[in-house]
This record gives structure tokens, C-alpha cells and sequence, in this order.
């Protein structure tokens, strides 16, 4: 049994006077997700690929579970989506805490890099 979720827009003025509506379909397969404990993220002039790995104790190689491909506009999209969600998550639970260790495993796949 597939999900569905709805998406209306609004007017600048907030009203629903003409709401254009997108159906989007949410398997039961993806419902479930994957767990990744890692992303690495890299870039050229027209996207940004984002790989969210797996990475278990003890094992000397890591899987990545699913790769996402975004323009460039849509990662300041969701920069600005994660920062949001973010802070609402924090003013509830409270803050994040960051370790500042470092990750203890090779990390060389080539390219410019950011690890989140």
C-alpha cells in the first residue's frame, strides 16, 4: 500500500485561491529507509552528489546505500531546509551534541569532499 503526500502552494497572500496540488508516491520499500551513519559529499559546476554510507565497527569496508544527485540551487534548498529543521529539533529536545573526533578510517575517494 503506497503513501501519499500532498503538496499544495499558496499565494504570496497565503490563501489557497488556486493551489496547483503534486501527488507524491512513498513506496513501502522507501517508507522504511536506510540507515547511513555517514554522507560524503562532492561537487562539480552543475550538481552536487551526496552518498550516504554505512559504516560499521570493526569492518574495513563501507557500503554506499544510496546516492543523491541535486542541482546546485536545490542543495542551498535543502542547506536551508536541514538548518530549519535543525533548530526546531533542538528548541524541542535540545541541542545536538557534536563530538569533535575525528572519524578513524582512510577517507580518499578523490575530488572536493565535505563530510557530514
Amino acid at each position: 500500500m503506497a503513501q501519499e503526500d500532498k503538496i499544495e502552494e499558496t499565494s504570496s497572500k497565503g490563501n489557497k485561491s488556486n493551489p496547483n496540488k503534486i501527488n507524491i508516491e512513498l513506496s513501502e520499500e522507501i517508507a522504511e529507509g536506510v540507515y547511513a551513519n555517514l554522507a560524503m559529499i562532492a561537487h562539480s559546476n552543475s550538481e552536487f552528489v551526496i552518498d550516504f554510507i554505512r559504516l560499521m565497527p570493526g569492518v574495513p569496508k563501507a557500503k554506499v546505500k544510496a546516492r543523491i544527485v541535486i542541482t546546485p540551487e536545490h542543495a542551498k534548498r535543502l542547506l536551508s531546509a536541514l538548518s530549519d529543521n535543525i533548530t526546531k529539533y533542538e528548541e524541542t529536545f535540545g541541542p545536538i551534541k557534536k563530538t569533535e573526533e575525528a572519524p578513524k578510517f582512510p577517507i580518499n575517494f578523490g575530488g572536493t569532499i565535505g563530510e557530514a
